[in-house]
């Protein structure tokens, strides 16, 4: 493992006749990074992993500072991989200015998250891009578990016609089905217990999508979430986010949750 924090000094090291994986990370990784970079290690001659927090994508700058950081933990985690390139730069080694592009993703980039964090697309789909010039990967991983930026994403490639293929992986749980995130370590024991309930929700929400309409199903989801103690909805979908893109097409409808426990706010999917 080589660790970079400048973009010049990394970019002696890559060798642009091989093939080029990237896992862009905002660090305070989890087993579902570790499996991105493992994957990536299985189709690249060379991975490079980038561990930055994106501040142009956080719409609140309070979620910004509760961020978890540990570049340490990180590091000390990603040892094992003894072929990869760790980018960890600074602010200014990626931003001259410290402002996002204004994209246009359709609809597809105003319903759900772009709903209720405006302006994170466009931070996202600004770094990302931003990684895609600096290295030129073939390859790109992402986690099923950001299904909507995981189609923002694809959806800029295509809208810029880059040669880059996206990989989306299966979201990776704990033993109880909570999906890792990052933000699960800003819980308490008892919150955590709250959102192990998200998972089972999805699938009972899947077997009643047979037999009762999205409004009802949604009222029943609220109706559970606000049983626990320190629950929020904040929306409940159920939908094929492909059909709000002119760059994607329909590939199945999901089931998506976004909530509040306690300060933490969660988001999850699985498909229909």
């Amino acid at each position: 493992m080589r660790v970079f924090f400048f973009f010049y000094e990394l970019l002696k090291s890559i060798n642009n006749q091989s093939l080029i994986g990237i896992v862009p990370t905002m660090g305070s990784l989890h087993d579902g990074h570790l499996s991105l970079v493992k994957k990536a290690l299985n189709d690249n001659n060379q991975v490079i992993v980038s561990i930055y927090i994106n501040p142009t994508q956080f719409n609140n700058k309070e979620d910004l500072k509760a961020y978890p950081r540990n570049i340490d933990k990180d590091l000390e985690k990603l040892r094992g991989f003894k072929d990869i390139i760790v980018y960890n730069p600074s602010d200014n080694d990626v931003y001259d200015k410290m402002t996002s592009k204004d994209y246009d993703f359709d609809e597809l980039g105003k319903v759900m998250e772009g709903k209720y964090r405006p302006g994170q697309f466009n931070g996202v789909a600004t770094i990302v891009q931003k990684l895609f010039t600096m290295f030129k990967p073939n390859n790109a991983y992402f986690g099923e578990k950001d299904f909507q930026q995981l189609l923002i994403i694809k959806a800029l490639v295509k809208k810029l016609k880059l040669r880059i293929k996206i990989i989306g992986c299966e979201t990776i749980r704990d033993k109880f089905g909570l999906a890792l995130s990052s933000r699960n370590n800003l819980m308490s024991k008892e919150e955590k217990g709250d959102a192990r309930e998200i998972n089972k929700l999805l699938f009972k929400a899947k077997k009643m999508y047979i037999s009762y309409s999205v409004e009802e199903i949604r009222e029943k989801v609220k109706e559970k979430l606000n049983s626990l103690n320190c629950c929020k909805l904040e929306y409940f979908e159920i939908d094929d986010l492909g059909r709000y893109s002119k760059f994607l097409v329909e590939d199945g409808k999901r089931i998506f949750i976004a909530c509040w426990i306690g300060k933490t706010r969660l988001i999850d999917n699985i498909p229909i």
